[in-house]
């Protein structure tokens, strides 16, 4: 990527002086002098996204033991693995000011670059840009679903409502401003939070009616499952170095990071225990879809529809980005000329065709996708899997070579190679399991 924008995921501020970034899951922006409350509040935020509501889906899969484990292991990991790239952003920094030379890590891609040079910013950047894609999907099945359920009665199939979305994303995407749209992610993530709600407080009553007790462990393939769909859910890496730089204390960033992960996974767990236990092997991969069709249950899905719809470009950003940046750092071409004005630093109607290809292109793949559970499944288990664990032990390893004892340097090389075969059996049962 180009600039610094281009990958960090970005959160909703809670406070003045802010700096608009672009983002992963596309929040809004990031403040540059927050306080410990902020950061925290910043962190949740970033981290908490829909992928909680596919959570009682992945419980119903792996039985409610096999859940719960992958859930706290996902969180240990993730906080362990953050703070792992924390360590390598301050040590490069000491070295560098010691050097006398300009500090310049901002950015998970600055980061790869520094461990791997040139090719470990490409590699960083395109996972984090496959990610963005991955990511900006499950918000069109995660809508589409949810409105299908709403018109039920309709004749209108979930293709068809995927592909009512493309006009409305494709003209949101030519707007230029994140500011403009960074408060519709605020209500995004209300809506989430009044879906939680109600799906708590329609599924405590039927945990007190006499049901057939539900499996701890499901199959063997069910743990891992759960664990793709979990690590999507804490899937917050890109904002782990601007949030840490954001704090005018960073060294109680730690804990910090400690407090939102242990509250995070209780909520986790929560959700994804109640709801298996409520609603067993009824459980749908979106758990709104479990609700009746009452007024309170269906201005929540609205609710999460229009917040979510204009959240999308946000998403969308980094992506239009990164190859936008790309574009103009080629000598020449027909493209480069169709897109830009490069005498009157103009944009011109090339980059608004391009805009709508890729958003018509990613509701395509949005039509095709067999249900919510199953990609959020495959996007962690894969993607995210890579961004979680395996670059940060990887960047680890070289970083912190010279200091590493034997049984840090051991726990890397664990955390990589596991990582790395999470990753291929996770997609490998992602496939099998969409194919079944």
């Amino acid at each position: 990527m180009g600039t610094r924008e281009e990958e960090e995921k970005s959160v909703p501020l809670l406070l003045e002086e802010e700096e608009e970034v672009s983002s992963e899951r596309g929040r809004g922006r990031i403040n540059r002098k927050a306080s410990s409350a902020q950061t925290l509040g910043n962190i949740i935020v970033s981290i908490v996204g829909t992928g909680i509501l596919g959570l009682p889906y992945a419980f119903r899969i792996a039985g409610w033991l096999a859940g719960s484990l992958g859930v706290i292991l996902a969180g240990i990991s993730t906080y362990y693995c953050m703070l792992l790239l924390v360590e390598c952003k301050e040590r490069l920094e000491r070295e560098e000011g010691t050097r006398g030379e300009e500090v310049g890590i901002g950015t998970y891609g600055d980061l790869g670059e520094k461990s791997f040079g040139r090719r470990g910013r490409i590699l960083t950047e395109s996972i984090v840009l496959i990610a963005q894609c991955g990511g900006a999907v499950t918000y069109l099945v995660f809508i589409a679903q949810n409105l299908l359920s709403i018109f039920s009665t309709s004749t209108l199939t979930f293709s068809s409502f995927v592909f009512l979305l493309i006009p409305v994303e494709i003209a949101l995407s030519w707007i230029r401003s994140l500011s403009a749209l960074a408060p519709f992610s605020a209500m995004a993530d209300v809506f989430i939070v009044l879906a939680m709600v109600i799906v708590v407080k329609d599924e405590l009553p039927l945990l007190g009616k006499k049901r057939r007790m539900r499996e701890a462990v499901t199959s063997v393939g069910g743990l891992p499952f759960a664990a793709g769909v979990a690590i999507f859910c804490f899937e917050g890496f890109s904002l782990t170095l601007p949030l840490q730089a954001s704090m005018k204390e960073r060294k109680r960033f730690p804990l910090l990071l400690s407090l939102a992960i242990m509250g995070i996974t209780t909520v986790y767990l929560c959700i994804g225990l109640f709801g298996y236990l409520a609603y067993g092997e009824e459980t749908r991969d979106i758990i709104t879809l479990n609700l009746p069709n009452d007024w309170s249950s269906v201005a929540v899905k609205v609710g999460l529809c229009i917040g979510l719809s204009l959240t999308f470009p946000i998403m969308m950003h980094p992506v239009h980005e990164i190859v936008e940046a790309r574009l103009k750092a080629t000598t020449g071409g027909w493209l480069k000329r169709l897109c830009y004005d490069m005498e009157q630093g103009t944009e011109r109607v090339g980059v608004y065709i391009f805009r709508g290809i890729s958003v018509a292109a990613l509701a395509l793949v949005a039509s095709f996708v067999p249900g919510f559970g199953l990609l959020i499944s495959l996007v962690g288990s894969t993607l995210c899997a890579l961004l979680s664990f395996v670059l940060p032990a990887a960047f680890h390893l070289i970083v912190m070579s010279p200091c590493l004892s034997t049984w840090q340097r051991s726990l890397d090389i664990f955390i990589l190679v596991f990582g790395l075969l999470f990753a291929c059996y996770g997609t490998y049962n992602a496939v099998s399991s969409a194919s079944n």
